[in-house]
Parts: C-alpha cells; structure tokens; sequence
C-alpha cells in the first residue's frame, strides 16, 4: 500500500475535461505512489449490471461499472464519488489497483496542480475486439501513444 497521504477533499476538483465530458483534476501536487480516491458504489452482480445497462451495440459505451475480480461489479452511478469522472487514457498518469474487493486509483508519476487525472480503462471483452467493437469503444485521450480504443490488447 502506497504510504504517501491524500486529502481528496482538498486535492481534487471535478471540471469540464480536454478528454471527454467532465473529468478530475488535481488542485495540489500528487507525488508518484500515491493512494488518491477509492471508487465508491453500489456493489452489485454482473446479472444485476447487465438488467440495468443492457447492451445497445449502436451506442457508444459509457459506464460507471467497475468488474471486481471476484464478479462482482462497482455501479458508481448508485453511491458514487469524485473517482467516477476519472478518465481513460493510453498514456495515464493513475492506474487502479483493486485490494481486498475494494479499487483505489494510484498516481503513476508525480502529478502536478492543474492536470487531470487518468488511467487506462483496459477494456477486455469476451467476443473479439473487432474493428466494429474497437469503433464502440472509442479513445479520445489525445496522446501520442493512443491505440483509437479504451479496449486493451487481448495478447
């Protein structure tokens, strides 16, 4: 567990994103090894999550789900935090650690006030990730190394 302290309360703000929709920045400098917010929600079954967002192939994804190791899945949009606008990126300066059936998102790197927080999603689908699906999924994060797609490689 990183050792480093982190008042979300003062360190964080939610704003309108250069990514997509609304994000979340810091407000105060985040050094690399941090433990910034936990992602917070109703716990509920896969079963549960698929009744409540079935699948609309002719959209584009968007979701406050989180899939736990253990099956069970986060619905940020029940109970949620701040960690719900965090954004996907290929080139992320956060990464989420689950502990214990519990997600944390982590500072990769030093973070500096005024730049927003990001992780990569790592999408991994049952079916292939199709250019259709990669389409479906669609990354937007602007950085040099972006794969077009918040799916991650399968291999």
């Amino acid at each position: 567990m990183p050792a480093n302290k982190f008042s979300v309360s003062k360190g964080l703000a939610m704003r309108r994103s250069k990514i997509h929709g609304r994000g979340v920045y810091a407000r105060a400098p985040i050094p690399a090894g941090t433990r910034i917010v936990e992602y917070t929600g109703e716990r509920i079954t896969m079963d549960e999550a698929e009744a409540r967002y079935p699948e609309d192939p002719d959209t584009v994804y968007h979701t406050f789900l989180f899939a736990l190791e253990d099956g069970a899945v986060i619905d940020a949009a029940f109970r949620g935090n701040i960690a719900r606008w965090i954004n996907h990126s290929c080139d992320p300066n956060c990464e989420a650690v689950e502990e214990d059936g519990r997600i944390f998102i982590e500072s990769l790197r030093d973070i500096e006030p005024g730049e927003e927080l990001a992780y990569d999603y790592h999408f991994i689908l049952e079916v292939r990730h199709s250019p259709a699906m990669k389409r479906r999924y669609p990354c937007i994060c602007g950085a040099p190394n972006c794969r077009g797609t918040m799916l991650a490689k399968k291999r």
